[in-house]
């Protein structure tokens, strides 16, 4: 096997759940092969760089093999090696995304019926 379609590689590389997940990546302009915008069907070959956005960071991927299947994720992590500087930047973001949850404090209950009136003439309601 000397290529896969982008899609099919995606999901067998565990970068999305579903093949469809992956194909809509590529139509929104998430996914990169070589710095060029890839479609879905897009051949992936061995040596390529692909940069990937998902809901689980921005990934900047070199293909050390491919897969028309999907696998183990021992396997799976098998397939591409990350780039040092794409794995530490999304590292310091999930810190920073982890700090930002300690500022913002939790409401201590349910807010009061003046509290609430408050926030009803917030929004633009009436009262």
């Amino acid at each position: 096997m000397t290529s896969v379609r982008i899609d099919k590689w995606l999901w067998a590389a565990r970068f999305f759940k579903t093949r469809s997940l992956a194909a809509r990546a590529c139509e929104l302009g998430r996914i990169q092969s070589n710095h060029q915008p890839a479609k879905p069907a897009r051949e992936v070959h061995v040596g390529d760089w692909l940069h990937i956005k998902s809901e689980s960071g921005d990934f900047e991927v070199k293909v050390l093999e491919l897969s028309e299947v999907r696998g183990p994720a021992p396997i799976a992590r098998a397939l591409y090696e990350e780039a040092a500087t794409s794995r530490e930047l999304r590292l310091k973001a999930a810190e920073e995304r982890k700090a930002l949850r300690n500022f913002s404090p939790a409401p201590e209950g349910r807010p009061s019926k003046r509290d609430r009136r408050r926030i009803i003439h917030f929004r633009g309601g009436r009262m």
